[in-house]
C-alpha cells in the first residue's frame, strides 16, 4: 500500500531505531541491509537496490512517496512501547 510522508519525517523514524533493527528489518524482508538503509533515503547503489521510494523537493526535506509501506509500518512497531 502506498505511503506518504515527509522526508524528515522519514529519516526520524530510522534514527529512532533501537541498535540492530536494519539488520533486523533486512533478514524480516528477506533484502540486504543497504537496500533497507536505502528505503530510509539512502543512495548506496552499489550494495543495495531501489525499493520505490519516490522524493518530490519540497519543505520538511520534501515528501517521499512510498510505494510499499510494509517496511515502514513494521519500523514504527519496533518504536513503539512493547505492552508488557
Amino acid at each position: 500500500m502506498e505511503r506518504k510522508i515527509t522526508f524528515n519525517e522519514l529519516r526520524k523514524i530510522k534514527d529512532s531505531l533501537p541498535d540492530g533493527s536494519i539488520r533486523q528489518l533486512a533478514r524480516e524482508f528477506d533484502v540486504s541491509e543497504e537496500t533497507v538503509r536505502n528505503y530510509f533515503g539512502g543512495a548506496n547503489y552499489d550494495h543495495g537496490t531501489s525499493v520505490g521510494i519516490h522524493i518530490e523537493p519540497g519543505p520538511n526535506g520534501g515528501i517521499v512517496l512510498l510505494d510499499d509501506a510494509s517496511i515502514l509500518e513494521r519500523a514504527q512497531e519496533l518504536i513503539s512501547p512493547q505492552p508488557v
